[in-house]
């Protein structure tokens, strides 16, 4: 039957109104279009004082005028023992901006490896989060009496409708502060997920999940997930959405540099997007003065000199790589590999200060080279650069950036990669066999701003 524009606009009309009223799309067959709730979620923050600001005034923008239910969710390492302001001011504007997100929306917190950088103990870091109005979930033990750092789930009330909220760690212990690791019992996320994660989740009306527990881990915990379920995912520092039938699946970035709003839908659909933080703009008013108060206080006139300039600002993926170039060409071999935690933060543009350049190379060490075939090496390369779109079953959780060339006819290929990936080359490389040598007298930190940094 042909369509007249009348019968078209009333035929417009009657979805219209389906989409509106409660329990009429079910009928229609229309997508029930209420929202019923966003979440606003972010990971991996780890004290980036120089989008913080920005980051609190994005989501008091989301915010504002809404009459729909909004849900804060911080899936952890809000802190950052590398930042010497963080350090020295005590965490006072991560602690502030942590202060006005409940005044915003309700906030659920999920612990990371790096929420007890500046204060060991974690039970002390959850009782100051709970005294802001904070919610704190996590699966985390403390060994010493066998407590739960937190509840691994709560239920909270959202709008007309109810969310149950479960939290999961990453078990990479040598990754928490080294003072706190025999305090910490933390399972294997799959395993752990098998045993709880249906208790955890029965009877739940809406469900979001908090996993730090790194891509590697959360594949084994998506296919337990109920259809419906939110998950977000941390501690990679990468950005992604995967969809598993209704359910949804996301990593929100890091360093304040973006976060994910979700929307849930009546009819259990769940949009997901993601928001880039923009450096330039202007910060929330409630922090730009203590940001600009404490940086003046804490930072050293060293710290505050310029090493050099860059000519535009890159992402972190084009950081990486440039380092991981930088690296084989001062070692004189033909492919460079650096962690990808080893990096903060893109390299900004313009003159750049140690203090933010210790913001975009975190950690320091030496360089360590080894001899692998051809074949070998496009292996590596094939595993590396994981901030460009790939399946979730390529995905290793830790990975690499990598930069190769000058390969055209050698029956050999020589690598270079910092001592901390060397020490775990399973995780990074995929394999136990490689042999390395130090490179003398290279250090991460120095090559790093010598090949990306003009003086």
């Amino acid at each position: 039957m042909t369509i007249t524009p009348l019968h078209r606009r009333r035929f417009f009309q009657m979805m219209a109104v389906a989409a509106a009223a409660p329990g009429l799309g079910a009928l229609t067959g229309a997508p029930d279009a209420r929202v019923l709730g966003r979440v606003l979620a972010m990971s991996d923050l780890h004290s980036a004082y120089e989008r913080t600001g920005q980051l609190l005034a994005a989501l008091e923008a989301e915010i504002a005028g809404s009459d729909v239910p909004h849900l804060i969710a911080v899936d952890g390492d809000i802190f950052e023992h590398g930042n010497v302001v963080s350090v020295r001011s005590g965490g006072v504007i991560d602690w502030a901006f942590l202060g006005e997100l409940p005044k915003l929306a309700p906030t659920v917190v999920n612990l990371g490896n790096h929420d007890n950088d500046l204060t060991p103990d974690l039970h002390e870091v959850v009782a100051r989060m709970r005294a802001l109005g904070i919610v704190v979930v996590s699966n985390i033990i403390d060994v010493r009496d066998g407590r739960p750092y937190a509840e691994a789930a709560v239920t909270l009330p959202w709008g007309e409708r109810s969310l149950r909220v479960v939290g999961a760690g990453t078990n990479s212990l040598n990754t928490y502060p080294k003072a706190s690791r025999d305090w910490l019992s933390i399972p294997a996320p799959g395993d752990w997920a098998q045993a709880n994660l249906a208790r955890l989740l029965d009877g739940a009306d809406l469900m979001l999940v908090m996993s730090h527990a790194g891509v590697a881990g959360d594949r084994d915990i998506l296919p337990l997930l109920p259809d419906g379920a939110l998950m977000i995912g941390g501690h990679n520092h990468l950005l992604f959405q995967h969809e598993q039938g209704r359910s949804a699946y996301a990593h929100t970035g890091s360093w304040s540099n973006a976060y994910t709003t979700a929307t849930l839908y009546a009819d259990g659909r769940i949009a997901v997007e993601t928001t880039a933080v923009d450096l330039a703009a202007a910060p929330s008013p409630r922090l730009a003065g203590l940001i600009a108060t404490t940086l003046a206080t804490h930072l050293t006139d060293g710290e505050k000199a310029v090493l050099g300039a860059s000519p535009r600002a890159l992402s972190l993926g084009e950081t990486g790589r440039a380092v991981a170039a930088a690296m084989a060409r001062a070692a004189g071999v033909e492919a460079g590999f650096i962690g990808h935690t080893t990096l903060g933060t893109g390299l900004p543009a313009g003159d750049v200060t140690r203090y933010a350049f210790d913001a975009v190379v975190r950690f320091d060490g030496k360089l360590m080279t080894a001899e692998v075939t051809p074949e070998r090496l496009a292996g590596f390369m094939a595993r590396a650069n994981q901030d460009r779109p790939m399946s979730l079953a390529e995905r290793s959780g830790d990975f690499l950036y990598g930069s190769a060339s000058g390969l055209d006819g050698q029956a050999t290929a020589r690598l270079v990669t910092t001592d901390w990936c060397a020490m775990n080359q399973a995780e990074y490389f995929g394999t136990t066999d490689l042999v390395f040598s130090e490179a003398p007298e290279l250090r991460v930190k120095t090559v790093a701003a010598e090949g990306l940094l003009a003086v």
